[in-house]
């Protein structure tokens, strides 16, 4: 019993009509229950008209060619036959040598099409994923920068640490306030804050030991109303003697405008 492998081997000949007796009976069998191989005889034989155009390509398989030679030689001897018949249909047989070389060809080249684009997508994925890794590296990055920022404020010995309490707000919100002099950086953390208003931002501010409050930043609480600060540099040879926080507009003021909200001296 035959593999379709085997099979196989008899699809240019038998799309050539050069497939004979039992062996086209059994090819003939095996097609009706082999979409595969009647796909691929569908395929040589819509193909053969265009390719047999071509003279030149690449030595045809050679497992083909043997086929072909032994079904030629195969041929019943001494049947009376006109000579010109006979050297048309040797001729009409080696007509078609370019053909299967162009077939043959042909596969390759579309195997190497397929291949190809399976590479491109490949590739597409790949710098895909480069990408994505490069954008999570700057993030990272950043936020490594940042932390080292803060860790390098907590952990000045000359940090001092300064607690906000409310004035009047029945929701008693609380801050603290974290400057270094020698950092000139100064950090704010705060919580149970009210939702502000459209069109306002909380503001905060340093009071000196001498002269008018000063603006140190503005910020918004999440929806915890929670908020941290740590975008503001402290001035250079300010002391604080105090800090407060007011509600004033977003784009923010030189001055507070509204009563302070919660507030903390510093020791």
């Amino acid at each position: 019993m035959k593999t379709h492998e085997q099979f196989a081997e008899n699809q240019t000949l038998y799309a050539l009509n050069e497939l004979t007796g039992s062996e086209r009976q059994e090819f003939e069998q095996h097609m009706e229950t082999c979409a595969s191989c009647r796909r691929e005889v569908q395929y040589l034989r819509s193909d053969l008209g265009l390719l047999a155009l071509s003279t030149a390509g690449p030595n045809p398989p050679a497992r083909s060619k043997d086929r072909l030679m032994r079904a030629i030689a195969s041929e019943p001897r001494g049947v009376s036959a006109p000579v010109a018949e006979k050297t048309s249909r040797r001729g009409f047989r080696w007509a078609f040598i370019p053909a299967l070389v162009a077939l043959a060809l042909l596969f390759a080249v579309g195997n190497l099409w397929r291949e190809n684009a399976t590479m491109r997508d490949e590739l597409a994925k790949l710098t895909g994923l480069y990408q994505n890794t490069s954008a999570q590296l700057s993030q990272t990055s950043t936020q490594l920068a940042q932390d080292e920022e803060r860790l390098r404020l907590l952990s000045a010995p000359d940090a001092v640490q300064v607690s906000l309490n409310p004035q009047a707000e029945p929701r008693k919100p609380h801050a603290t306030a974290i400057y270094s002099p020698s950092q000139k950086r100064m950090m704010l953390v705060a919580g149970n804050l009210a939702p502000v208003p459209a069109g306002k931002a909380y503001e905060l501010w340093i009071i000196p030991t001498q002269g008018a409050p000063i603006n140190a930043g503005l910020f918004k609480p999440d929806e915890h109303g929670n908020a941290v600060m740590f975008d503001h540099p402290m001035p250079e040879g300010v002391q604080a003697k105090a800090f407060a926080v007011t509600l004033e507009n977003e784009a923010g003021s030189d001055k507070p405008t509204t009563p302070i909200l919660i507030v903390g001296a510093g020791e």
